[in-house]
């Protein structure tokens, strides 16, 4: 290695890399600089030295790239929730394309090179996107304010004008920081104070309903906060209260209680309703979700004899899109309200066919396969980390005749399509932007079954 910390050197990007940074090379050494575009000859500092690469912050641009945009977002460069607000939106669906091409190149499944990938379906009006809320809380001298910790660390950075969020559950948000101090309600702190770490504000786009948790380290009274936010927002339909006393990265505790108002909220896609508890997952941009989940249809293309597998299945609402036009549907969730609400939406759709299951989709799927159940058609929407090997391993040994993959990771869907190439042809993936201005995207993959030599 021919750096050092806090060497400062020049550069020249060649590309950008999966979270967004730009990438050169320094005397044949890999060199991550988030900031920086592909095309831009820079002025960095490394501020970090590993064995096969290292990562330097942004001094200064010598050639500017003519994609580069002034982000509108004045928490930008701090927040670090976003991660390409500086590049022109029409390109940020280009590296969102090159992103899945990227992790292909790396990962090799059979065939790649000739996969079909499709340009990326952006947004018309890239902002203000998300539905669901979930920001930190923290006192700052005195004063209570929320946002999002900064990139790498547990140092908050105050949002109140998120140019990505949901303007509604923004100013709900920022009531909430004013109530909490005006009832001088204890706020969480590291190692040192018990109190309110985290506040989920989520809002349906079809009926504008509003649903709260507040997550604490303790059991708190919040009568008072409740009857002021209900006087400023009759639209919130939830409270609910979720207790994380452990010291861990993880947001939620294992219980939650509604303190007013509804178990759920209602929400609509594609032509059927649903309804969602608190915990409950659901897409984050619900204009896209109408987008990714009509891919998801086309893709699949039933004909209406076949037996679907929704694994990771949620609330139902990809399967529930089915259900009406298939023999059957199965799925399963970790989230104990997930499937209860699973249910009761196949329930008030008057559907009879579909099965769910509280569950692990690797440890379900393969016990229903002993009991002789065989799925001909499967669609899975894991999370981040991928398919687990175990569900993998079943997939592969009972593989239905199609199947449609939901990715939010190229990395993970480029390692899972490994091994299901070896079974699947690939016939395209398609990439949908339902997060503008981040280094994330989604794919959704139509594979179909090379033969039926397969047990069944």
């Amino acid at each position: 290695m021919n750096l050092s910390v806090k060497q400062k050197i020049p550069l020249k990007i060649k590309r950008l890399g999966i979270n967004g940074e730009g990438i050169g090379f320094y005397k044949k050494t890999l060199v991550f600089v988030p900031g920086a575009l592909q095309g831009e000859n820079i002025f960095c500092q490394i501020t970090n030295v590993k064995r096969n690469f290292a990562e330097a912050k942004l001094l200064k641009i010598n050639k500017k790239s003519k994609f580069r945009v002034q982000p509108a977002c004045s928490v930008y460069e701090a927040c670090g929730g976003c991660q390409l607000m500086h590049l022109r939106y029409d390109k940020q669906l280009s590296y969102k394309e090159d992103i899945i091409r990227q992790s292909l190149k790396k990962f090799k499944p059979e065939g790649y090179e000739n996969y079909k990938i499709r340009p990326t379906i952006g947004m018309t009006e890239p902002t203000h996107y998300r539905a669901k809320l979930q920001f930190q809380v923290g006192s700052f001298s005195g004063s209570i304010k929320a946002g999002l910790y900064a990139a790498n660390s547990h140092r908050l950075i105050a949002i109140e004008d998120c140019l990505v969020q949901d303007k509604t559950t923004q100013q709900v948000m920022n009531t909430i920081t004013d109530l909490l101090a005006k009832y001088r309600l204890p706020i969480y702190k590291e190692g040192r104070a018990h109190g309110i770490r985290t506040v989920m504000i989520r809002k349906s786009q079809a009926t504008k309903q509003l649903q709260l948790i507040f997550i604490t380290s303790k059991s708190l009274d919040f009568t008072d906060l409740i009857h002021d936010l209900l006087e400023t927002y009759p639209e919130i339909r939830t409270v609910a209260l979720n207790i994380n006393a452990d010291k861990t990265s993880q947001i939620y505790g294992e219980k939650t209680v509604i303190l007013w108002g509804e178990d759920t909220i209602e929400e609509e896609v594609l032509d059927y309703g649903f309804s969602l508890s608190p915990r409950a997952f659901y897409q984050l941009n619900p204009q896209q979700t109408q987008v990714l989940y009509s891919e998801v249809v086309k893709a699949m293309a039933v004909t209406g004899e076949e037996d679907l597998l929704d694994a990771y299945c949620g609330v139902g609402t990809i399967g529930l899109a089915f259900a009406g036009k298939v023999k059957s549907v199965r799925g399963m969730d970790i989230i104990p309200e997930a499937i209860a609400d699973a249910k009761a939406n196949a329930a008030s759709l008057g559907l009879t066919n579909a099965h769910y299951e509280v569950g692990k989709a690797e440890e379900l799927i393969p016990r229903w396969y002993k009991k002789g159940y065989r799925a001909t058609a499967l669609v899975v929407d894991p999370p981040r980390t991928g398919l687990d090997s175990k569900l993998l391993a079943a997939i592969l040994r009972f593989p239905p005749s199609k199947m449609v993959y939901v990715s939010c990771n190229a990395s993970t869907l480029a390692r899972d399509l490994v091994k299901l190439a070896a079974v699947y042809q690939v016939k395209y993936i398609q990439s949908v932007d339902m997060f503008p201005h981040t280094a994330r995207t989604e794919a959704v993959v139509k594979l179909v079954r090379k033969s039926k030599n397969f047990k069944s």
